[in-house]
């Protein structure tokens, strides 16, 4: 029972994994999608291939979420797998309404609310995940509007001599560099919180010693993680790329350059941020620069109530599926 469970914990995960890559894929093709760039097609190759590569950039975001998040000594397989199933919900229905939300934070939600329901409330690491998640959850995005909006006012000051015409010829082929960076940075990140739930479940299963991410791990998130890219992700794609603000080829650099540099950043810290929140509020940086009444706020505010709303609402859908699945399995 307890390797089928473990089976099934895994296969879950990577279901998880590539709906993470479908749905997140909007974070790094968005704009290069919007602005023409690349086309759609050939931008979900390219982000799906940065993807990949960047889930082999370390494991210290996997580490926090592998242990840091809860005590690992009450975590089960049920455990992981309600966390896992709450998330997924959440995933699918902001993926269907076309929000972008955080598939990161539903999966610590989930984790959260599942350990919770075991164990009580004393059973999560209140003073980490307060430190590795809601400061950053509260940061991240305000660092990617003000460096968003600052390094286009940047780039407007060193460009504004030239005609736009050959701005806009120069700025499409940056935009490659640059969105290939935020791939790489999205899979840094991203990936990493995946491979951290299947550690913990084989660390619970007792298949290897310490919270330490095996390689054949890292394989599979990162493919997962691609192939769900592949997929696409094309209404979260239209809302950042053309409902949020009509970007131009510069100003989608902007935005794809200071999300990437401060996901790597944290990435190389261990700490789990939103790639969705850090691109689209540097998406809202960048597009304030051509004047607030530019961003379509009414569109922004509800993108913002889902941010509010996912660990919260993943938290008390993986304590129901927790009490459900345990209250079946007694039945079996």
């Amino acid at each position: 029972m307890d390797l089928s469970l473990l089976i099934v914990v895994i296969v879950t995960t990577l279901i998880f994994e590539y709906i993470n890559g479908m749905h997140d894929a909007a974070n790094a093709i968005a704009t290069v999608v919007s602005t023409k760039a690349l086309s759609p097609r050939k931008a979900v190759a390219f982000g799906a291939l940065f993807n990949i590569l960047g889930a082999f950039a370390g494991t210290h975001v996997a580490k926090t979420i592998g242990s840091g998040v809860v005590d690992v000594t009450i975590v089960t397989q049920l455990t992981i797998l309600s966390a896992l199933l709450g998330a997924i919900l959440w995933n699918l229905c902001t993926w269907y309404v076309g929000i972008p939300s955080s598939s990161s934070h539903a999966l610590i939600g989930g984790l959260m609310g599942a350990a919770w329901s075991k164990a009580g409330f004393g059973s999560i690491h209140v003073e980490e995940t307060v430190e590795k998640v809601i400061a950053p959850m509260m940061t991240s995005p305000a660092l990617g509007f003000f460096v968003g909006m600052f390094l286009m006012i940047g780039l407007y000051w060193l460009v504004y001599r030239y005609a736009p015409v050959k701005v806009h010829r120069v700025f499409r082929k940056c935009q490659l560099v640059s969105a290939g960076f935020l791939a790489f940075a999205h899979g840094s990140n991203d990936a990493q919180k995946t491979m951290g739930i299947i550690t913990l479940a084989l660390f619970t299963y007792g298949a290897i010693p310490s919270v330490d991410v095996p390689v054949w791990v890292i394989l599979i998130c990162a493919l997962c993680m691609g192939a769900g890219s592949m997929a696409g992700g094309w209404r979260i794609i239209n809302t950042l790329g053309n409902k949020v603000i009509k970007l131009q080829p510069i100003q989608g650099f902007a935005a794809e350059a200071s999300a990437s540099g401060i996901i790597l950043t944290a990435s190389h810290f261990g700490i789990p941020i939103s790639t969705t929140h850090v691109i689209s509020t540097s998406i809202m940086g960048v597009g304030s620069t051509k004047g607030f009444s530019a961003v379509k706020w009414g569109l922004v505010g509800t993108i913002v109530r889902a941010w509010f709303l996912t660990i919260p609402v993943c938290m008390l859908l993986a304590g129901g599926l927790y009490q459900l699945l345990s209250w079946l399995t007694h039945l079996v």
